[in-house]
C-alpha cells in the first residue's frame, strides 16, 4: 500500500536531517513545565488563602508538593493526556481526593482538627484554579492545532477500508492533534516510517494483527523514536469509557457502558431548565419582534406547532417560529421527488419553495429554533441532544438506531448540527446521534454548546 501523502521527496528541506531523511516533528510535544507551573500556582494560591485567613503553616508547607505528587499519580503529566486534554475534570478531582484521604489519615494520628479543616478549605481553591488554568492552556494548544501547528504526524497501518474510515474520522473530527501523512501494510511499516518522518504509528484492528507483530513493531518503533498507538475495535467510543485492566498478567481493554441512568443526568436537566428560563427572559424582546415580523410577512400564525418524538418514544408538541407558508404540510407530498435524501426517513429540500422570505433568514441564523426554549423549560427537550424528529420520519429509521435515539431527550443543538447540519448524509447523521447517546458526558455537552455559535454563523447546511 502506498503512502497517502508525505514522502521523502516532498518533505521540505528544512524538515530533513543531514542524511536526507525527514526529521521527527518536535512541535507535537506538549511541554510539561507550564502544566507543572500552573498546578503549583493553584496549590500556592490555596496555601496562601489558608495562611492569610487562619495563620497556620502546616498545610501551606506541604500542600504544593502533595498536590503535584497526587496529580502525577493520576497521569496528569503524561504526553497523551496533555495533548488530548480529555478527562481533566476527573483527573484533578481524583488528585484532590487523594490529598483529602492523606489529610484524613494524618488527622487521625494528630491532635486537633486544624489539619483536616485547612486541607478541606484549601482543596476547592486548588481544584478551581487548576481547572481554569489547565482549560486556558488546552484552549491555546487546540488553537495551535486549528492553525496547523504542533500536529503529530501519524502513519496509519491497516486494511484499505479501515484506513479510509479512520482518516475520514480524523479529517472530520474538528480539532485533532493527529495528522495522517501516510498509510501502509504491516510488512512495510518500518520503511514507511523512515520515508514519512512520522511521529506516531496508528495500528488499526484486523485479522492480520497478532501479538508477535505488535511486539516486533514496538521494538522497531522504539528504536526510531516513534510512538505506537492501537485503535480500538469499536469506533466512536469516548476515551473516558475505555480503561486497561490487567487480568492474569494480560492487559485487557475494559469498555464501560453508556451513562443512561437518570441519576447522573439530574444536574443536566436542572441546568437545562435554568438556562432555558434565563434565555427566555433575556431574549423576550427579540422573540416578540420576530413573532411580529413573521405575522406581517405572510398569512398564518407566528408559531409553528408540530408533533415530534421525544424521550422513550413519547410525542410532544414542538414550537418553532413559522418559516413556511400556511399550507406547507399539504404541499409536502407533491414535493417528495425533490427530497435530497431520496425516499429515506429524513425529508429536506434545498431551496424549498414553501419557505417564506423571513423564514429563509430565520433558518439561516437558526432564529426559528428559539421558541424551543419553552420545550426545554417544560422538560420535553434538552439544550443538547439528537434533533427531535416527526413520527413519520422516526418510523423509517433502523430499529436499533431508533431505540437508542429515544434513550435521551432531543435537543436544540447536537453533534450533527455543529458538524454540517442538513448537508450531512443520513448515515453520518445517525452515526453522530448514536455516538452522542453512547458517549454522553457533561464535557461533551459543553463542547457542543461552545461549537454551536460558530456553526450558526457559518450557516452550513441551514435551509
Amino acid at each position: 500500500m502506498a503512502t497517502l501523502s508525505t514522502t521523502r521527496e516532498d518533505t521540505p528541506r528544512a524538515q530533513r536531517g543531514l542524511d536526507g531523511t525527514p526529521r521527527r516533528s518536535s512541535g507535537c510535544h506538549v511541554p510539561v513545565v507550564p502544566f507543572l507551573a500552573m498546578d503549583a500556582l493553584a496549590a500556592l494560591t490555596a496555601s496562601l488563602a489558608v495562611l492569610v485567613l487562619f495563620d497556620r503553616w502546616p498545610v501551606p508547607a506541604v500542600l504544593p508538593a502533595a498536590w503535584l505528587l497526587s496529580l502525577a499519580t493520576q497521569r496528569a503529566y503524561e504526553q497523551h493526556c496533555l495533548r488530548a486534554g480529555t478527562d481533566e475534570f476527573h483527573r484533578v478531582l481524583s488528585a484532590a481526593g487523594l490529598v483529602a484521604v492523606a489529610a484524613s489519615v494524618a488527622w487521625w494520628f494528630s491532635p486537633g482538627a486544624e489539619l483536616l479543616h485547612d486541607t478541606l478549605f484549601a482543596l476547592p481553591i486548588a481544584v478551581t484554579v487548576a481547572l481554569v488554568l489547565r482549560g486556558l492552556r488546552q484552549s491555546r494548544i487546540r488553537a495551535g492545532w486549528r492553525r496547523g501547528l504542533r500536529l503529530e504526524r501519524a502513519l496509519v497501518v491497516g486494511p484499505d477500508g479501515a484506513v479510509a474510515v479512520f482518516t475520514a474520522l480524523l479529517r472530520d473530527g474538528g480539532t485533532c492533534e493527529l495528522e495522517a501523512v501516510g498509510a501502509c501494510g504491516a510488512e512495510d511499516t518500518l520503511e514507511a516510517v523512515r520515508r514519512t518522518g512520522c511521529d506516531a504509528v496508528v495500528v488499526l484492528p484486523g485479522p492480520w494483527l497478532d501479538a508477535d507483530l505488535l511486539r516486533r513493531l514496538s521494538w522497531e518503533l522504539q528504536g526510531e523514536g516513534v510512538e505506537l498507538l492501537l485503535a480500538p475495535v469499536l469506533a466512536d467510543v469516548a476515551a473516558a469509557r475505555l480503561a486497561v485492566t490487567p487480568v492474569a498478567g494480560l492487559p485487557l481493554m475494559a469498555l464501560h457502558g453508556p451513562t443512561l441512568s437518570r441519576l447522573p443526568r439530574i444536574p443536566k436537566e436542572l441546568t437545562d431548565r435554568l438556562l432555558a428560563a434565563v434565555g427566555l427572559l433575556l431574549l423576550s424582546p427579540l422573540l416578540l419582534l420576530i413573532a411580529l415580523v413573521v405575522r406581517l410577512d405572510s398569512p398564518g400564525p407566528a408559531l409553528f406547532r408540530h408533533s415530534r418524538v421525544g424521550l422513550h418514544g413519547r410525542e410532544f408538541t414542538l414550537l418553532k417560529f413559522r418559516t413556511m407558508c400556511r399550507d406547507a404540510e399539504q404541499r409536502k407530498a407533491g414535493l417528495a421527488g425533490l427530497n435530497q435524501y431520496g425516499d429515506g426517513a429524513f425529508f429536506k429540500i434545498t431551496d424549498d419553495p414553501r419557505i417564506t422570505r423571513v423564514g429563509a433568514f430565520l433558518r439561516h441564523w437558526s432564529l426559528d429554533e428559539l421558541p424551543q426554549l419553552l420545550n426545554v423549560v417544560a422538560g420535553r427537550m434538552s439544550l443538547v441532544g439528537p434533533r427531535p424528529l416527526p413520527p413519520d420520519e422516526v418510523v423509517g429509521l433502523p430499529e436499533e438506531f431508533r431505540r437508542h435515539r429515544m434513550l435521551v431527550k432531543p435537543g436544540l443543538s447536537g453533534l450533527w448540527q455543529v458538524s454540517g447540519r442538513s448537508d450531512l448524509p443520513p448515515d453520518e447523521r445517525m452515526r453522530l446521534d448514536t455516538s452522542y447517546v453512547e458517549n454522553w458526558s457533561t464535557a461533551l455537552d459543553l463542547r457542543i454548546l461552545a461549537r454551536t455559535p460558530g456553526a450558526v454563523v457559518r450557516g452550513t447546511g441551514a435551509y
